[in-house]
């Protein structure tokens, strides 16, 4: 078993990304948020359905918190620092650049004694979760405004608030123009007509570049980014049984998928590139990038849009030389064998393209979820990490039924046996999962030495046997 440092370590190209445990930062929130849930009966009720009915953990959908100026010496000393982005006169906002934590806004009315005045929770649409409380609260800012807020319960001098964000880091609620909400609503269209298969997949590939091309002519790179991922994220839950379950279950809440921690992308090495250049497009910079070391057979980019919140980690087959290129942006010639990733991406389409997402992870109870989700008769596979800090387990994964195509041309290719083919044209091959994931102190990051586990765990040709 890896010791904490080491499972938190990664190696990584340009920049250092061995990501802390931050357990001072995370408990001084942790009891700013206790003190309000005491102080305010409907948060409380809403943290213990969100437990109760969703597997999930009230910390993971606060936004933000207001507190008084005297705690700015207690967060500096935790590892907060000042954030620039817009607030109203008279508000420092700060954050912890090195930890997944909420934000804290400091101002005279702010909430002193460690007990918020202020607490937003997040959902992924205001509108959705006032409906599902039967609250008639006015909502502040129109819609497809970046960021919304309304009133959900006042009591004990304490407000909870519901934010909506898109694409927004700020605390400013703008109305948006007419124009820019047709907009808005134009660009949306767009990512969802967007044509997924195509005979030959270059033409694919082509066609979402202009689709990219059209979107940024109506809306800025945040917005589109937004976008796009909030319909990647509808294609892929249109594919995946636990996911519309859960779905479900949140939006029972109002919540949607406002716990979203980072979107998996499976590419075939040709397409890689051109995947790594229409994500720098809608504004990702290069995280950690992962390899296989001695293990081989695969790499990782993990690629992250601060303003839009989104993170996405991106697959790829690597042969064991090519470990110490950077593959992101370097094309990668056709390899003489198929990994685990390479495979399922010739039997299923790229992720870019016809298959969709790998899978969503997002931030739960990890094992309230596991339980909850069994009694709606969906299972979960051994865990991949799990340690204090970050515990991963994906559902048993969606069979899908694939093209005989598809199975013709890897046979012909010598890529997979009779056998195989004979077993994948019977019972088809797993396409996709959730991912349960549990962060704890604020850990941001992944752990190499899991990830090439579930990556070797989930390859079509050992799940077909096993």
């Amino acid at each position: 078993m890896p010791t904490t440092k080491q499972a938190a370590a990664a190696t990584v190209s340009g920049g250092a990304f061995d990501w802390p445990v931050c357990r001072e930062a995370e408990h001084l929130l942790a009891t700013c948020i206790e003190g309000f849930l005491r102080r305010n009966t409907f948060a409380r009720r809403l943290a213990d359905r969100m437990r109760d009915e969703t597997g999930t953990d009230f910390f993971e959908w606060v936004d933000h918190l207001v507190l008084s100026p005297e705690h700015e010496k207690l967060l500096a000393a935790a590892g907060f620092v000042p954030d620039s982005c817009e607030a109203p006169a008279g508000t420092a906002v700060w954050w912890h650049p090195r930890a997944m934590l909420p934000r804290v806004l400091l101002r005279a009315d702010g909430g002193g004694s460690g007990v918020p005045s202020i607490l937003a929770v997040r959902p992924e649409f205001v509108a959705a979760f006032l409906a599902a409380h039967d609250l008639g609260s006015i909502i502040e800012g129109g819609v497809r405004a970046r960021y919304r807020r309304a009133l959900v319960h006042e009591e004990q001098r304490t407000r909870l608030e519901a934010v909506e964000r898109h694409a927004c880091r700020g605390f400013v609620v703008r109305e948006p123009a007419p124009a820019d909400v047709v907009a808005g609503l134009a660009a949306r269209e767009l990512w969802r007509t967007r044509c997924r298969d195509f005979a030959n997949d270059a033409d694919g590939v082509k066609h979402a570049f202009a689709r990219l091309e059209a979107v940024l002519a109506l809306v800025d790179r945040d917005l589109a980014c937004d976008l796009f991922f909030a319909e990647e994220r509808r294609f892929w839950e249109q594919r995946n049984r636990a996911a519309r379950i859960q779905k479900r279950r949140q939006d029972r809440l109002g919540l949607g998928w406002g716990n979203h921690d980072h979107h998996t992308f499976r590419c075939s090495r040709e397409r890689f590139a051109s995947l790594m250049d229409f994500l720098r497009r809608l504004g990702f910079k290069r995280r950690e990038r992962f390899y296989a070391g001695a293990e081989a057979g695969w790499g990782a980019q993990i690629c992250e849009q601060a303003t839009a919140g989104i993170v996405v980690f991106a697959d790829v087959d690597l042969l064991p030389e090519e470990t110490e290129i950077d593959f992101a942006t370097e094309p990668l010639p056709p390899a003489p064998k198929l990994g685990t990733v390479g495979l399922w991406c010739a039997l299923h389409g790229d992720s870019f393209l016809q298959a969709g997402m790998h899978h969503l992870e997002a931030r739960f109870d990890f094992a309230r979820l596991k339980s909850q989700l069994a009694e709606e008769g969906v299972e979960t596979m051994k865990p991949f990490s799990d340690f204090e800090f970050l515990r991963q387990a994906f559902t048993v994964g969606e069979r899908w039924t694939l093209r005989p195509a598809r199975l013709a041309a890897l046979l012909k290719s010598e890529l997979i046996t009779e056998a195989q083919a004979e077993v994948f044209g019977r019972d088809g091959a797993i396409g996709s999962h959730l991912e349960n994931l549990q962060r704890r102190g604020g850990f941001k990051g992944f752990n190499q030495k899991s990830v090439s586990a579930v990556i070797a765990a989930t390859d079509p040709r050992r799940v077909q046997v096993e």
